[in-house]
């Protein structure tokens, strides 16, 4: 993706064309102190009685909390046996892998999706990482055989990407002729689909993108 400076920073603070904010650093005991507070409102304890149930202070606990301090393990198991949590949780977002996927070339898994049509053959480019939401990244293939279908509805939204081929697809009350090089991004929730297909063979990359349930 190409990148660019922004206003006011070093020629080397390169960032991209995104608009998606920047990840912020924590440090571990930001990380220990947000899953301890977290776990303590979600059984709805005070301050005050999360500290007496793991005889410590609640000044201790405040600045634990905040991260402004490093607890000691026994403190610490103190503290999971009071909120009933293994002692690894705290640990758990600091630990959290930044994870790709990577597939070759050919390799996709070929998938046979709920209402895939003859002709229509997805190719599955990878897996989603994210805990709310799903991504899935198909190649479609539509070969000679393969007859046109704009009724698909499903939940979120839809990148297409066309690589060969023409179509003429429709999303809802609209049509639009794709050819290789050309992108739709749609709300799913409405009928869509390829409505005529101009050149066989086609393909393009579909990303389908919704909520995890």
């Amino acid at each position: 993706m190409t990148g660019k400076a922004g206003s006011g920073e070093d020629a080397g603070d390169i960032i991209t064309g995104s608009g998606a904010p920047s990840v912020p650093e924590h440090s571990l005991e930001q990380a220990i102190g947000a899953q301890i507070r977290q776990a303590r409102k979600r059984l709805d304890m005070t301050g005050a009685e999360l500290a007496a149930a793991a005889d410590i202070s609640t000044g201790m606990l405040s600045k634990i909390e905040n991260g402004q301090i490093s607890p000691s393990l026994g403190t610490l198991q103190s503290l999971s046996r009071a909120l009933n949590m293994p002692l690894s949780a705290f640990f758990q977002s600091y630990e959290d892998r930044r994870d790709c996927s990577f597939v070759k070339a050919g390799q996709g898994v070929n998938i046979e999706r709920r209402g895939t049509k003859a002709g229509h053959h997805y190719q599955l480019l990878g897996h989603s990482l994210g805990n709310d939401i799903v991504v899935e990244p198909f190649l479609i293939t539509l070969t000679e055989e393969a007859k046109s279908y704009s009724a698909f509805q499903h939940e979120g939204v839809e990148m297409i990407h066309m690589l060969s081929g023409t179509v003429t697809y429709r999303h809802a009350d609209k049509t639009y002729r794709l050819e290789p090089g050309d992108t739709l991004f749609f709300d799913a929730a409405a009928p869509h689909g390829p409505e005529v297909l101009d050149s066989l063979p086609m393909t393009y990359l579909s990303i389908i993108i919704y909520p995890k349930t």
